[in-house]
């Protein structure tokens, strides 16, 4: 990693603090993953901007602050089983995983799911990646201390309430054209209660899988 890239990061790390992330284990995770191993080498000028980017399949990999926030939320302990909906270019799960998470993680688009696989496989073997629907979750593996869902739900799917262990977290994105940062918190075996955390956009939560043809 070159001294421009390295410079950069460290001036996104001062970025997130002054944003208000102040659990040091998301920080130091953001230390750890080279963000721009996640995007195309022609946009590593703008890898450690806190700026969302386009990749491929028209997606985007998110704004290091929203990646951070949602992480912070969560709460994440060493050991935590997480479920992530929506891989995309796969650096969420990578944050969690150098956080200690053991991660499992689906996305519904087989081309980036392809070359999400092959990008983890070389950064980071330990997560779990499924190629599937993500308001299906990944029932085989539950329950899931954490869920965390990196795209915008027009509602709280009851399908992965039931993937949670009672006193889990789940954080997600819920509205239809912008959303409201929720954390559920699951109280019992048919109860949560719901915090929210202000106003954020994320690509759309899509039903059933998108295949290459």
């Amino acid at each position: 990693m070159d001294y421009l890239l390295k410079g950069a990061k460290q001036k996104l790390i001062s970025t997130l603090r002054e944003k208000g992330i102040s659990d040091e284990n998301v920080i130091a995770a953001f230390e750890k993953v080279d963000r721009h191993k996640f995007i195309e080498s022609f946009m590593w000028d703008k890898a450690y901007l806190d700026i969302a980017l386009k990749i491929k399949y028209d997606q985007t990999i998110s704004q290091p602050f929203t990646v951070a926030f949602q992480t912070q939320l969560l709460q994440i302990q060493k050991g935590d089983k997480v479920l992530e909906i929506g891989t995309g270019s796969g650096f969420q799960a990578a944050i969690l995983s150098a956080m200690g998470a053991k991660v499992y993680t689906i996305e519904r688009q087989e081309g980036l799911y392809n070359e999400t696989l092959k990008l983890l496989e070389e950064i980071d073997h330990k997560i779990f990646a499924f190629f599937g629907d993500g308001f299906e979750g990944i029932p085989r593996y539950a329950p899931y201390d954490k869920i965390i869902v990196t795209c915008g739900a027009p509602n709280i799917p009851l399908s992965l309430i039931n993937q949670l262990k009672i006193n889990g977290l789940m954080v997600i994105p819920v509205g239809e054209n912008s959303q409201k940062m929720l954390r559920i918190t699951k109280t019992g075996e048919k109860e949560y209660t719901e915090e929210e955390f202000g106003d954020f956009i994320f690509v759309p939560m899509l039903k059933d899988t998108k295949t290459i043809h």
